[in-house]
């Protein structure tokens, strides 16, 4: 597939894949043409590179633990670099997890408020982080 229908396919920028392709976590063949030609393979493997980011993973590091998780290395240890920087990701999601969790609970208790099975007034305080947590049973 070209890297357009790769783009439209994984919701990612035709720029962010050539920039895949420069950080070298993406690998397209060449078509005689000299367009790029990208594998189905590749589709899982962009969605995978977005999480890598998302969890606040760079590239080089992303680059190291691909191999990792699609079965392209002989072993799927990470060395111990980038275990500690996993470890430091890992960390990092579970705060933003623990962040949404709260915005989740806030928003259940206003919405139970608004319609009637809570109290109308909801009493506001600053939680962790400064964070506002709505004080509703």
């Amino acid at each position: 597939m070209r890297i357009g229908d790769l783009s439209r396919r994984t919701g990612v920028s035709v720029r962010a894949l050539r920039y895949y392709e420069e950080e070298h976590l993406l690998k397209p063949g060449r078509d005689a043409n000299g367009y790029r030609c990208f594998q189905e393979s590749d589709v899982a493997k962009v969605v995978q590179i977005q999480l890598f980011y998302s969890a606040g993973l760079c590239s080089s590091k992303i680059a190291q633990l691909l191999p990792c998780v699609d079965g392209t290395a002989e072993y799927i240890v990470p060395g111990p670099g980038l275990a500690k920087d996993l470890e430091v990701a890992k960390q990092r999601i579970r705060g933003q997890i623990s962040e949404l969790e709260t915005s989740l609970g806030i928003l259940e208790r206003v919405l139970a408020a608004s319609n009637g099975s809570a109290d109308r007034c909801v009493p506001v305080t600053r939680g962790p982080r400064g964070a506002v947590d709505l004080n509703i049973s």
